[in-house]
């Protein structure tokens, strides 16, 4: 592979050398990109947590390349946002082909006064990668284990201890939370027989990352190319987007009854490579055949024990809606459980990541769920309500509402459920939305926010507001955020940078105090009383 990866050591934990590091606040199991960015927002909010996970090097295969814009503001948060757009291919356009034809395309990100573009390609490795060199930035607040396998956990009301088996001996862990970050088969919720339930899907797809000195299109800059019933791979679809390295990642349908191991042959790739991009000179970098289910777990917090990213809810990869829901789960959860540890808020403010991000997960699976059963028709009355769509398409704007190659991601908007107050000024931007980035001088507005509360205020008349024990940040005479959010108006931005209120600029201090208490969880510890 164009990829080497590194292995990482294994370093002998505390409890095998004799000491007694005491009980961890959290322990999180898996270290891929969701584990690894939960501990990372942790640390940011001053919490220590442990990092168990049984492999010793970031992912092999480019796994998950397609970053959406959202997450890329949270990375930005995180502090490596700036690493992955320096690396990753930016792209906004897509195009759409029916046979040899292209039907339309689309523009993701018409207005670019954002910090971040609409997606990024990057392989999931570098991503690993820059999370692991992140880490290493907390030194006290992070121990980062590799080569170190959780074989079972007990549960009781005041922790988990987990067991940890490694080549030197096995431990026990205590933990007062454990985050369940170990993927689509987390063993984790398998021993806890929980259920995971949803939609399987038979169909096969085939994605090999292809290595190409030359593009195999001409395209000024780089756009995402996805096909139905192209020529070059009749009666199904493909799609095609560029990474970094010149490498190329090709998808290719190939229907329900195709042979996994036989597929990934050599001898069956490579000519399904050259029918697409004929005689350029490439080389083969990975190769994987899948099929996928789109399901859920009933809650994501069980006690103690919190489900994170593909342990807790699964999709189909079109739509690039699994690494970024997860990584938005992340950005949920983090804030909340940092506030229950310091005792800023009662644990019944976790119910609320429960809440909203199995809103989320629901919103994705429907998508990628509609994405996949027009891909991929499964009787003759659905295929011709297909190719008429796109056979349509072309001509009426219309019918391209109808086209589903996988709704690209974007953050699922919160308002009417969870922390949010309802909207009392209908002028700005609704409560439950991730607040929109706008450029300021010497620099952009998200990164001002996120990390703790902000009390937001925009125009002359909103300039008195205040609330102590919280940031505030006035705005006047600023046409760029007055264009996303308004005039005289006041909101209160939540730590993970969503609008948890928006109020009139009159609010008066005890309006404002109530937002924040809502925000913080108060209504649902008033029901739960």
């Amino acid at each position: 592979m164009h990829y080497q990866n590194r292995e990482y050591p294994y370093q002998t934990p505390p409890e095998l050398k004799g000491e007694n590091p005491g009980k961890y606040p959290v322990a999180i199991v898996g270290a891929g990109p969701i584990g690894m960015a939960m501990a990372i927002d942790l640390a940011l909010h001053g919490i220590r947590s442990v990092i168990l996970d049984d492999n010793n090097k970031v992912s092999v295969g480019s796994r998950a390349i397609c970053w959406a814009k959202r997450t890329l503001e949270i990375f930005d948060r995180l502090g490596i946002g700036d690493r992955m757009l320096e690396k990753g291919v930016t792209w906004k356009v897509g195009r759409l082909f029916y046979g040899e034809k292209e039907v339309f395309n689309f523009d993701l990100l018409p207005d670019d006064a954002h910090k971040m573009p609409a997606f990024i390609n990057l392989q999931q490795y570098y991503v690993e990668e820059y999370l692991v060199d992140r880490i290493a930035d907390f030194p006290d607040l992070i121990d980062l284990r590799w080569l170190s396998k959780v074989t079972g956990e007990k549960i009781e009301d005041d922790g988990v201890t987990l067991h940890v088996q490694t080549a030197e001996g096995n431990y026990d862990l205590r933990a007062g939370y454990v985050l369940a970050c170990d993927g689509c088969k987390s063993q984790i919720r398998q021993r806890m027989g929980l259920a995971f339930e949803g939609q399987i899907f038979e169909e096969h797809f085939l994605i090999t990352d292809v290595e190409m000195p030359e593009p195999p299109f001409e395209s000024e800059t780089p756009e995402r190319w996805f096909w139905f019933n192209p020529p070059f791979h009749a009666g199904q679809s493909a799609l095609l987007h560029r990474q970094p390295d010149n490498i190329y990642r090709i998808d290719l349908q190939l229907g329900p009854d195709a042979d996994p191991i036989e597929e990934a042959k050599s001898e069956h790739v490579i000519p399904r490579v050259k029918q697409i991009i004929g005689d350029r000179e490439f080389k083969i970098d990975w190769v994987s055949v899948y099929s996928f289910t789109c399901a859920m777990l009933e809650r994501f917090v069980h006690g103690r024990v919190i489900f994170v990213g593909d342990s807790a809810h699964v999709v189909s990869p079109f739509g690039a809606r699994g690494g970024n829901g997860g990584i938005q789960d992340v950005d949920n959860l983090g804030w909340k459980l940092a506030a229950v540890l310091k005792g800023e808020a009662e644990p019944v403010l976790l119910d609320s990541y429960d809440e909203e991000r199995r809103h989320g997960a629901r919103e994705n699976i429907k998508n990628s769920s509609r994405a996949t059963n027009f891909m991929t028709p499964k009787s003759k009355m659905e295929t011709i309500f297909r190719d008429s769509v796109l056979t349509l398409a072309s001509d009426l704007p219309f019918a391209r509402t109808l086209v589903n190659s996988g709704r690209l991601s974007v953050p699922c908007t919160l308002d009417g459920i969870g922390l949010q107050m309802p909207h009392l000024n209908k002028n700005g931007a609704a409560p439950g939305t991730a607040c929109p980035d706008a450029p300021l001088p010497g620099g952009w507005l998200l990164n001002q926010l996120g990390g703790e509360f902000v009390l937001l205020t925009i125009g002359e008349k909103a300039r008195q507001a205040s609330l102590p024990g919280v940031t505030n940040l006035h705005f006047e005479n600023n046409a760029a955020v007055s264009a996303h959010y308004g005039d005289d108006v006041i909101y209160l931005i939540r730590p993970d940078q969503h609008i948890a209120a928006t109020l009139d600029a009159e609010a008066d201090s005890e309006t404002l105090e109530r937002a924040l208490a809502y925000a913080k969880g108060k209504p649902a510890l008033e029901t739960a009383s």
